[in-house]
Order: structure tokens, then C-alpha cells, then sequence
């Protein structure tokens, strides 16, 4: 499998592939964020699209945090697994979304530092991650987008594990991932930089690509 030497040149690489997107009306190119930003900053710039920001938390279980009951997104949005949710109570619920919707709104607050709120009513959205370990995250972004209105749902990834590729294949418009290898191990195994990215860096890709 291809190593990436960073998020720039995974980046590069996913555009190739979503080159029929280019002149098309209402494409805007979301960063999950933090580590997606990076990618998507070269796919927007490649597609002459708009580059915005994704915020989404993953609600997780209490005692198994990776395990997602549900997620929130921008706008108030949240949306639940039902039958993962069933296993907690109200206030169990109540705790965790708190905790997560203080830290969505800070970082909604920081990134988008004046601009209006996100809003894909009859777009074409192209969420952009550095890749999908589980996928919860892109699947609960997938769900966040359609709840702002978003017309079609593309997700871009560079690499994903063969179950998380086949999950969001089944919930989005359309999934392009580049690598799907066999054994995935961890996102960062296919990237030779694999750093974390800061608030400045998402921040600085916003202002570049305005």
C-alpha cells in the first residue's frame, strides 16, 4: 500500500479522482476537523470550490468512549443511533452531550471566526477526512450534512478500512476512497507526517482558500 508523505499529497491525490466535480454549480469541500482540514485545503483549491469546515462530536458511551450513541453537528443538530442509545439513560445522554456541545461550540466559535453559520441547503457537500479507521465520524457527518440540507453527499477519504468504506458507501451519494487495505491498523500507518494538526493550521487554511 501507498504511504502518503503527508495530508497535502493525500490531498493531491483524492483530487485527481474528483476532477468531474470542477465548474460544477454548489460544491462546497468540507475539512472534517481537525485532521481533514488539510486534506481538503488541496481538493478546494483543485476544484475552484469553496472550503469550510465540518464540525461534528462523536457522542460516545460512557464507559466505551469509541463506540458512538449518536453525534452532534453545527446548528443544533444531533443525530442518535436508537438502538445504541437505548442502552443509556436520560441522564447519562444529558452528561455527555453537554460536554460535547460545549466543546462543538468553541470550536464553531474559533473557526469560523465571524463568518456565517454552515448552510448546504441544495448543495453538493464533499466531506473530506485523512482517513477511516471506524468511520463513526464520517458516518455521523454524512447525517449532519443532510440535516443542513446538503442535495448530494460525496465523502473523500485516502485511506479507510474495508468495513468503514462499506458503511459510508451505504450512507453517502458517493465514497471515494483511494486505499482500502486488507489489515488497516491505524490511519496514521499510511502517512509518512502524520501530525496533529493545530487550530492555527485549520484556521490558516480557511483564510488561504477565502
Amino acid at each position: 500500500m501507498t504511504t502518503y508523505r503527508d495530508r497535502a499529497e493525500a490531498g493531491r491525490m483524492l483530487a485527481d479522482r474528483l476532477t468531474a466535480l470542477i465548474g460544477e454549480p454548489d460544491v462546497v469541500v468540507l475539512g472534517l476537523v481537525r485532521g481533514g482540514v488539510s486534506v481538503a485545503q488541496v481538493i478546494a483549491e483543485r476544484l475552484g470550490a469553496p472550503l469550510d469546515v465540518l464540525v461534528v462530536r462523536k457522542l460516545g458511551m460512557p464507559w466505551a468512549p469509541e463506540v458512538a450513541f449518536g453525534a452532534l453537528g453545527p446548528g443544533g443538530v444531533r443525530v442518535l443511533n436508537d438502538v445504541v442509545a437505548s442502552q443509556l439513560g436520560p441522564d447519562d445522554i444529558a452528561e455527555v452531550q453537554h460536554r460535547e456541545q460545549a466543546e462543538l461550540d468553541r470550536r464553531e466559535q474559533h473557526y469560523r471566526a465571524g463568518r456565517p453559520p454552515l448552510d448546504l441547503t441544495g448543495r453538493t457537500a464533499v466531506i473530506v477526512d485523512d482517513g477511516l479507521a471506524t468511520g463513526a465520524t464520517a458516518r455521523a457527518a454524512v447525517q449532519v450534512g443532510r440535516h443542513l440540507g446538503a442535495r448530494r453527499v460525496v465523502v473523500a477519504v485516502p485511506v479507510g478500512s474495508q468495513e468503514a468504506c462499506e458503511m459510508l458507501a451505504a450512507e453517502a451519494d458517493e465514497l471515494i476512497c483511494a486505499q482500502r487495505p486488507p489489515a488497516f491498523g491505524a490511519v496514521g500507518a499510511y502517512y509518512d507526517d502524520f501530525h496533529e494538526v493545530s487550530d492555527d493550521e485549520v484556521l490558516a487554511a480557511l483564510t488561504a482558500t477565502a
